[in-house]
């Protein structure tokens, strides 16, 4: 299964450019955020990232979407792969 997820910094910007990209893409669940890229408290991406089971796929329309640092990005990506979860960023 596809699940995808989507975060914009700031309630001026909106995510349907995103949500639009990851549903044409084949994402069943998108799971979402409106914060900062540095902050660790993202509610939509600690969901996105409980509902992945073995085989799932993690969607992300851009990398800096996912990873609040390379090193969180980078982090992220391995534990996905542990667990025999994929990621793709569009």
């Amino acid at each position: 299964m596809l699940i995808g997820y989507a975060r914009v910094s700031t309630t001026d910007q909106h995510l349907r450019m995103q949500e639009d990209a990851l549903k044409k893409a084949g994402c069943i669940n998108i799971y979402t955020d409106v914060a900062s890229g540095v902050k660790s408290n993202r509610p939509g991406l600690h969901s996105a990232l409980s509902h992945l089971r073995k085989d799932d796929t993690l969607v992300v329309w851009k990398l800096d979407r996912l990873g609040r640092s390379l090193q969180h990005l980078i982090q992220t990506v391995k534990d996905l792969s542990e667990k025999e979860i994929g990621f793709k960023s569009l």
